[in-house]
């Protein structure tokens, strides 16, 4: 058995950017940000910004575009997708999304 679940709670870094496939499909990628913040040995406060690409369909997709903007927190329950692709240098990269199946705001 196996197991490809995340679940995150973080702010939009920009407006949703909504899309339809030739199909009609509604698509909608998000950037959301979530921190962690810690103290240090040496009694500093320090922090972590991790950027996660959001990948929405259908419906939700619609949604999101609609109600949510930057700033915005949200909670994003998902699977976890790489692709790759080639670079305008034409080095190979990949990319991790989070397809996501619930979106909260």
């Amino acid at each position: 058995m196996s197991i490809n679940k995340v679940m995150i709670i973080g702010n939009l870094g920009a407006d949703p950017e909504v899309r339809h496939t030739q199909s009609g499909a509604a698509v909608c990628n998000l950037r959301v940000a979530t921190t962690d913040r810690w103290t240090d040995k040496s009694g500093e406060k320090q922090e972590r910004t991790e950027w996660h690409n959001i990948v929405v369909w259908g419906r939700t997709a619609e949604n999101c575009g609609q109600f949510l903007s930057k700033g915005r927190s949200v909670f994003i329950e998902g699977r976890i997708q790489s692709s790759e692709y080639t670079d305008k240098d034409g080095n190979q990269r990949r990319s991790f999304d989070i397809v996501a199946n619930t979106v909260q705001f």
